[in-house]
């Protein structure tokens, strides 16, 4: 369980959006594991590491997707290809992905749609997947084009309207909901997004599965720093991925969050 960071070289970058690149390295899944969709990965630059959401499970290859928001990500967006990071794990509690032939409904929100795009690319072959991208702007969007590729209907959806749906992801939602039905849902994003989300999932009886972010500093369950109120699951083991009924006991989901020294905001 306590691993040593793997060292590996970038093999590829992908400019996603300004402010967001997909970083790929090869992964050996006979020696090193084979990763689930919805897991994550701690990524050590040999001066911190943070916790970051697989995006792409390939052959023997994985993908982070990381948007620029501080100075880790910053540094991570320096990088290039030929360059080596630290690759831990990975861990977690990833997606249900036993489903077949079910209609599948896809929820992505900014950067959550990498989880997003690895568990809609696992499931497409044997299921009907349908994926909500969303974003504040056109420039924004992740993953519409790839996922298009294997025969996913992908619905853009900006809150400005630059492209597809205009309007948020609850909005999209309802109204592909006026027309067609689900078995099952996957859910990323901000926890805003996702309350939403999972109100109108719940009136309409579709469960769903929810992938959390919290502050983590040892991602093996022992410093409790990224437990949630009132369970005190801890989002690095019982998590990140819970369905709608557990969610649903969460008290402090779409509320408030703790930062790094346990102090709510």
């Amino acid at each position: 369980m306590i691993n040593e960071p793997k060292i590996v070289e970038i093999k590829e970058i992908i400019v996603e959006t300004p402010t967001i690149r997909t970083f790929k390295f090869d992964w050996d899944f006979k020696t090193l594991g084979k990763p689930s969709p919805g897991e994550f990965v701690m990524v050590w630059n040999f001066n911190n590491e943070k916790p970051m959401s697989i995006s792409q499970i390939n052959d023997n290859e994985l993908a982070i997707t990381v948007k620029n928001i501080g100075e880790f990500t910053s540094q991570l967006h320096e990088l290039n290809i030929g360059d080596k990071i630290g690759i831990r794990g990975s861990y977690g509690a990833g997606f249900d992905v036993s489903f077949k032939d079910k209609k599948i409904i896809a929820i992505g929100g900014g950067v959550g749609m990498a989880p997003i795009n690895a568990v809609s690319s696992y499931l497409a072959g044997n299921n009907n997947v349908t994926v909500i991208s969303a974003a504040q702007t056109k420039d924004e969007l992740l993953f519409a084009d790839t996922l298009q590729k294997l025969g996913i209907e992908v619905h853009p959806c900006t809150d400005d309207g630059s492209f597809g749906f205009e309007g948020f992801a609850t909005d999209c939602l309802r109204d592909l909901l006026e027309t067609s039905d689900y078995d099952y849902g996957f859910v990323c994003g901000p926890e805003i997004m996702m309350k939403g989300i999972f109100e109108i999932l719940e009136d309409a009886g579709i469960p769903a599965q929810y992938s959390l972010e919290r502050y983590m500093k040892c991602a093996l369950g022992v410093c409790g720093q990224c437990c949630v109120d009132s369970e005190g699951w801890r989002i690095c083991v019982e998590g990140p991925v819970f369905g709608n009924d557990k969610i649903n006991q969460i008290t402090e989901f779409a509320q408030y969050r703790r930062d790094a020294c346990g102090v709510k905001y």
